[in-house]
Order: C-alpha cells, then structure tokens, then sequence
C-alpha cells in the first residue's frame, strides 16, 4: 500500500501511443473521501496530445468525493456481472470493492491508454511486490513489435537482475532490466524507478522473475515481471 499524508493514493498514468512513453498525469487518493487531481507530469503529457478528463477540466483543482468518480468506477466491471467472482479471484480479492479492484487490475481499457498503478512507497520499509510489463522490450531485444520470437529465450520463473543507468539520455533514474546471461531485457517502468531506487541505495535486497510471455505482438507488453523489495528499519537507519 502507498500513501501520502495518511492517504491511500494511485498514480493515472497515460501512455502516449506514438513514442509509448509513460506519464503521471494524475493522482487519486482515498481516506474519508476520495480526491483526484492532476499530476506533475500532465502539462508535459498535454504537449504529446493528452487531453483532460471531461468531468475534470481545471489542471489546478482538487476534486473531491464521498464515492469513487464515475468516470473511474465506469472503467472497473459490475459487481453484479456474472462470472465476477473469477475476476476477483484472479486479483486475489474476496469481496468487489471499487478501490482495491481499481488498485489491483488498473482498469485499463482497449479504448484509451490510460490505467492506474500503484506506486512504490516514497519511505522504504518492509516488502514491496509489484507486478508490470517490461518497458522498452521492442528496442532492447529488437523485436520491432512484431518479431516475438525473439523472447524465446526467456522461459518463465526466469530471474532477471537490476542495474542502474543514471548516464541514460532520457532519463537519469532509468533502471536496466538483465537476464541472466547479462543481456538488455528492457527497463523498469519510469512510474516505478525512483521508488526503486530508493530502496535499492537504503540496501533492499530484491528478486525480479518472469511471470507472464505473451507472443502476440502487444509490443512492450510481452514480458510480465513480479518485482519483489525487502528492506528492515534497521537497514534505512545505517545507510542513511
């Protein structure tokens, strides 16, 4: 669980279709209320064509709200469908609940590129598990979107290791993603590398393992990771 100012809180992240970067464009949080407003990344995200919400059309707002935003509960299956007790099942979930729902599955949708991530805390401590697609895999492996034979090599349970690459052009905290033979995989998704990094320089130790292959060309994503952080109090306090 993230939270900041004692809220519960998921980032909006939007995918630009052309150059599939990723932005935090919004930030929805959950206490007595539910709260959302716009990200630090949104006016960068404007510039690449992203337009805002309809019902949230003031960048500079807080909106607030005693249930989740229809527009977000609109994205997330009906509690009465049937078959929803395999959907919730498949996010380890008991009982339909909008928020954890939203927070688990990220609503994503084939309509737009939005979806709703949880971030990686901002104070390290205890264990963090988070499960994403590789970022950059088309031009790491050099599959081009369509060669998906180039991930034969990968195998699930496979583990993969991190390396830091603050030379990186575009961004400093990019973090490499290896196999075990050293080899470019891809990168840890830029909504989660700074969190990581955090971890990794207060001595977390970490484990990255292949979950999912897809070959049917979804592009960067085709290789899902579960990403697991571990770190004690005792480790933040000595290193920092």
């Amino acid at each position: 669980m993230s939270r900041k100012n004692e809220k519960d809180y998921l980032y909006l992240i939007w995918k630009d279709p052309i150059s599939r970067r990723n932005f935090i464009v919004g930030q929805l949080s959950k206490n007595s209320q539910y709260e959302f407003s716009y990200g630090h990344e949104v006016k960068k995200a404007i510039e690449k064509g992203f337009e805002l919400l309809i019902p949230f059309d003031d960048i500079d707002k807080v909106y607030k709200s005693d249930t989740l935003f229809p527009t977000f509960s609109s994205r997330l299956p009906d509690s009465k469908r049937r078959g929803i007790e395999k959907i919730l099942a498949k996010y380890d979930l008991t009982n339909f609940d909008e928020y954890k729902l939203l927070k688990k599955s990220g609503a994503k949708l084939p309509i737009d590129t939005l979806e709703f991530i949880d971030p990686i805390p901002e104070k390290p401590n205890g264990k963090v598990k988070r499960v994403f697609y590789i970022a950059g895999v088309r031009h790491c492996i050099g599959c081009d979107g369509y060669n998906c034979e180039k991930n034969n090599y990968l195998n699930l349970g496979d583990q993969l290791s991190l390396e830091l690459e603050p030379t990186n052009e575009y961004d400093e905290n990019a973090i490499k993603i290896l196999d075990k033979q050293g080899s470019h995989v891809g990168y840890i998704p830029r909504y989660y590398s700074k969190g990581v990094i955090r971890f990794l320089k207060n001595g977390a130790t970490y484990e990255v393992k292949v979950v999912e292959l897809n070959k049917d060309m979804q592009c960067q994503e085709c290789i899902r990771v579960k990403l697991e952080l571990s770190i004690n109090t005792k480790q933040i306090t000595m290193s920092s």
